[in-house]
């Protein structure tokens, strides 16, 4: 699959996308970033990622209503496409059999 490889950041953004369901949009994300990992994440780099994901058809978005909070601004959400779920399971698959292949190494019971 060419385009589909992800980096690190990228697996973790769409990781997030994923987790919010509904409610993934940049701020939010960014939040749940910085949540899962202790380490703050910086919108400009967020919206790059984002803009990266949809270049490589793994994230899809729509903008959603404009709301009076937001001075009539909309706020644009973001989901995981099919492609981006194939990806995201490949990735998984992938660290979890050079996991398994450490030897000596194995967590499992011990968390």
């Amino acid at each position: 699959m060419k385009g589909t490889h992800l980096g690190e950041f990228e697996e973790l953004v769409l990781l997030t996308i994923a987790s919010l369901a509904s409610e993934a949009y940049s701020v939010a994300i960014c939040d749940e970033l910085e949540r899962y990992t202790g380490r703050a994440a910086k919108l400009g780099v967020v919206h790059s990622v984002l803009n990266r994901l949809e270049e490589k058809g793994l994230a899809k978005s729509r903008l959603g209503e404009a709301s009076s909070t937001r001075g009539g601004k909309r706020k644009r959400f973001y989901e995981v496409s099919h492609t981006g779920k194939v990806a995201l399971t490949r990735s998984k698959e992938v660290r979890e059999n050079i996991w398994r292949n450490i030897p000596g190494f194995n967590l499992e019971g011990s968390i």
